[in-house]
């Protein structure tokens, strides 16, 4: 596949050149997130950093829904928030503190990502549910760029169940989730379901690549998700 330019209705392509598809307003994710990238990464005397990685690993046999995957039901969930679209993204455990920009899909059905010259920039899947909206919000982000190193989502994999992230909103509203668990998942055994399947409760799905990265084919093997319950 032909590296991608730098704009956003472009799908991501160089080192992670897998593009995620969409059918309607339901995602059919066929080899999931590109994530950013590493044009000319070889040519680089130094090797590149390794994000960090989860401790939970799913397998193929654990795309369906799973107990670490569902918020704690120990008492009513929070109100839900009517729709408005996010504006920044904070996670505090690993130093995240980005804008998010609205992303949609390209004629050919692939999910949008963030321009790779603009690779600290978050983005949300608009044509799903905004943070705090019932339904599970996704926001996306590179893992690291050639042109700027570590990108947005680098340190996704050091995330912690009861980790908090914040997404505040253009109506001025501030939604917090708290996070049910971390894990990585093989790029051809993406949980569709669990990311963009229907929820009664607000959630979110934080995305990004993650796992062993294949030289030969220039990607990460795997994408790491972030599963978090709106607590306020």
């Amino acid at each position: 596949m032909s590296p991608s330019s730098d704009e956003t209705a472009t799908r991501a392509g160089g080192r992670h050149g897998r593009p995620w598809r969409a059918a309607g307003a339901a995602v059919v994710v066929l080899l999931a997130l590109a994530g950013a990238g590493m044009i000319g990464v070889s040519l680089q005397t130094d090797p590149a950093p390794r994000p960090p990685q989860p401790l939970a690993q799913a397998g193929p046999e654990s795309t369906g829904p799973a107990e670490a995957d569902q918020p704690a039901e120990d008492g009513p969930a929070p109100a839900a928030l009517p729709r408005s679209a996010p504006s920044t993204i904070t996670i505090p455990r690993i130093g995240v503190d980005a804008k998010i920009m609205s992303l949609g899909t390209n004629p050919d059905g692939t999910v949008q990502v963030p321009p790779l010259d603009q690779a600290q920039l978050a983005g949300w899947y608009e044509p799903g549910p905004s943070p705090g909206e019932v339904g599970n919000a996704v926001i996306v982000g590179h893992v690291d760029s050639a042109k700027l190193g570590p990108a947005v989502f680098f340190d996704l994999g050091a995330m912690q169940p009861g980790d908090t992230v914040t997404v505040n909103r253009a109506d001025g509203r501030a939604a917090t989730f708290r996070v049910d668990s971390v894990k990585s998942y093989p790029k051809d055994s993406f949980p569709t379901e669990l990311v963009y399947g229907p929820s009664d409760r607000p959630g979110l799905r934080v995305v990004t690549c993650g796992g062993q990265f294949d030289e030969a084919a220039r990607s990460y093997l795997n994408n790491v998700i972030v599963f978090a319950s709106l607590v306020g």
